[in-house]
């Protein structure tokens, strides 16, 4: 079986699949990285910045790495587990995060140019709609943030980002209530429909 499913292309192998072959040729390894590398990292970048963020997204793969011969083959995706990884990177950077978020929602407004009137007024905007929910994000706690982002940012259902917190759907379902409570009140009542992946 081992050596049928070596020979289909990586895209049609799971990621189970892929890092199990890993246990005895550890270069396939790089098929999970080549899937997930970008996502991890435009994770990491949304939350940190750019400049921690290859930092992160490096040490996200090489502890997973690590640590694949730990890994749950009955679990076919490697998403939630990768973004519980990068969730523990990140949270050891929790002050840069709320630093960036504060300063993100400080940034000056574009300045208004005469033939773009339109682009311009649409941008002051968004740069406006940003600064808010910075701000906002810079209140919320850490834990709420966490599962918040995991699911907004990485596109985690909510059992993926209980998966890959290592919590309960019931506990990811409190946190994301209480972050959207915090969200709401800090924009002022405004329903944030979704959270925007400028930053």
């Amino acid at each position: 079986m081992a050596a049928m499913t070596r020979a289909l292309p990586d895209q049609e192998v799971s990621d189970a699949a892929i890092i199990e072959q890993s246990w005895q040729e550890p270069e396939r390894f790089a098929a999970v990285f080549d899937r997930y590398y970008f996502q991890i990292h435009g994770f990491a970048a949304q939350r940190l910045g750019p400049s921690l963020a290859d930092d992160v997204a490096a040490e996200t793969f090489l502890v997973a790495f690590d640590r694949r011969d730990r890994y749950d083959l009955s679990r076919e995706d490697a998403r939630p587990w990768l973004y519980g990884i990068v969730a523990n990177m990140i949270a050891r950077h929790h002050r840069a995060e709320a630093r960036r978020y504060r300063a993100l929602s400080r940034t000056p407004l574009a300045q208004a140019d005469d033939g773009h009137a339109d682009q311009v007024a649409g941008r002051v905007d968004a740069q406006v709609q940003q600064a808010l929910l910075m701000s906002a994000l810079a209140k919320i706690p850490h834990a709420h943030r966490e599962v918040l982002l995991l699911i907004a940012w990485g596109g985690l259902s909510s059992e993926e980002a209980a998966e890959a917190l290592g919590i309960t759907g019931a506990a990811v379902r409190t946190r994301l209530h209480r972050a959207r409570k915090t969200l709401r009140a800090s924009l002022n009542g405004a329903e944030p429909t979704t959270v925007a992946k400028d930053g």
